[in-house]
């Protein structure tokens, strides 16, 4: 069987509904994931190498969130092949991806080890803390050839239609990663070492498991040596599609920390307010995530397969799931904010509750418009132009996102609901952006999608 999935068949809610089920499963065991080091180590351990695990865990999401970014090139053009049965097209792109990210993890790895007491410094992270960081960190980028290799073997299952396995993979990870750390830090009392020896481990055993299921699983597809050696044209297609998504994932982490530093200026009741709100919000924007990578896999698959007007059904399918469901969530935390950061933060803790409350119900209307967005950003990639959804979101974060939310800070220095919405706008921005080049293009290309 060539595809887990036909995904150029039946009807295409469900088949939306059915592929973008196990993405949401697998980016909510990645936050659980990325939650269980802060808690572990939480409880065993002081402020000092809680906040090392903090920083090193802001830096490690980056790196993941850029890797993943620059594997959505292999995702869209193994797609592509899957979807127009192109076999040996696929075998090459599969080939080349192991070549090119070999290499890439490798060079990453001595570089961020060289660079890793700059990478402290610049985080501006606390002195007591620095020791903590570089150790954690430094385990870490150790482990970043096996970190990239379950990622890049998780977007070669995704584009060939299988968006359950990688599920089965991180779930693996996160499970092991919960242990490993009860065990290093609790058992062993390694601090911010053993948090991040459980995160490489756990790592490395979900590389190892979903290297043995690819081997062994009948996709139609067999790799050869000839397949690894690197294709000049193959490459500079991966890196098309996939370097302006890392940049934009990059940007838009940087955005936050840009953000969480202007909130930190405000004092400590603000800056965990808002902290706190991260949290909550990075939950519910794991719908529009989801819909976002399973929008880019499926409309790969039917351009592919040259079903143009069924990439498109799935896009107005996928931006109405996701909007709908931001526009619920923001309904929702009108009323309920306070019971939501409650959960979170104590009872006790009034004032950081009361400024929560109000960043929350400020910046929750971004699940709507992030929504539409990240639907647009998916289909962008398919299409073969991800530079679309770098661009419109370059414009968003530094033109709306971080100027206006520094002066909300400025000028409503009593209240962050102004902040939250300015976050927002940004959103706002981005949605102009992709409706505009999504009507430009469309009638620039009357054939195909964008040709």
């Amino acid at each position: 069987m060539f595809m887990e999935n036909n995904l150029t068949q039946g009807n295409v809610l469900k088949v939306i509904l059915k592929f973008s089920l196990p993405f949401f499963i697998s980016y909510f065991l990645q936050t659980l994931y990325g939650m269980a080091d802060l808690f572990i180590i939480g409880r065993f351990n002081g402020v000092e190498s809680t906040t090392a695990v903090s920083v090193g865990s802001q830096v490690m999401h980056m790196l993941t969130v850029m890797i993943v970014g620059l594997a959505m090139g292999s995702t869209v053009l193994i797609g592509r092949a899957v979807g127009a049965d192109r076999k040996k097209d696929a075998s090459c792109i599969i080939g080349n991806t192991i070549a090119l990210f070999t290499v890439l993890s490798v060079v990453l790895t001595f570089v961020l080890l060289a660079f890793v007491k700059p990478i402290v410094a610049i985080m501006l992270t606390p002195d007591k803390a620095v020791s903590g960081t570089v150790s954690y960190l430094t385990v870490c980028f150790i482990g970043i050839p096996f970190i990239t290799a379950y990622n890049i073997i998780s977007s070669v299952f995704r584009g060939m239609g299988d968006s359950k396995s990688p599920m089965y993979f991180i779930a693996v990870a996160c499970a092991a990663n919960i242990i490993l750390d009860y065990f290093f830090i609790g058992v062993l009392h390694m601090g911010p070492i053993g948090a991040a020896l459980g995160t490489t481990i756990s790592q490395t055993l979900s590389a190892v498991v979903s290297l043995i299921v690819i081997s062994k699983k009948q996709t139609g597809i067999s790799l050869s040596l000839h397949d690894l050696r690197p294709s000049a044209d193959t490459i500079k297609e991966l890196l098309h599609i996939g370097i302006p998504v890392a940049l934009q994932d990059g940007f838009i982490q940087i955005s936050f920390l840009v953000i969480t530093a202007i909130a930190n200026k405000r004092g400590l009741q603000d800056a965990a307010a808002v902290g706190v709100v991260e949290k909550i919000i990075g939950i519910l924007f794991l719908v529009p995530s989801s819909m976002l990578s399973a929008v880019s896999a499926i409309c790969s698959h039917n351009i592919g397969a040259q079903r143009y007007d069924r990439a498109k059904q799935t896009l107005c399918y996928s931006i109405c799931i996701a909007a709908g469901f931001g526009l619920i969530s923001a309904v929702f935390m009108q009323f309920e904010a306070e019971e939501a950061l409650g959960i979170f933060v104590k009872s006790s803790e009034t004032g950081v509750i009361y400024a929560g409350s109000q960043y929350l119900r400020g910046y929750v209307w971004d699940c709507v418009l992030a929504g539409i967005h990240f639907c647009f950003s998916g289909y962008f990639c398919a299409c073969g132009k991800s530079g679309l959804s770098f661009i419109h979101n370059f414009i968003a974060i530094i033109t709306a996102r971080i100027p206006l939310a520094w002066l909300a800070s400025k000028i409503f220095t009593d209240t962050l609901m102004p902040m939250g919405f300015a976050t927002t706008t940004g959103s706002g921005v981005s949605v102009v952006i992709c409706v505009a080049a999504y009507v430009y293009l469309n009638r620039k290309y009357r054939q195909t999608p964008m040709g």
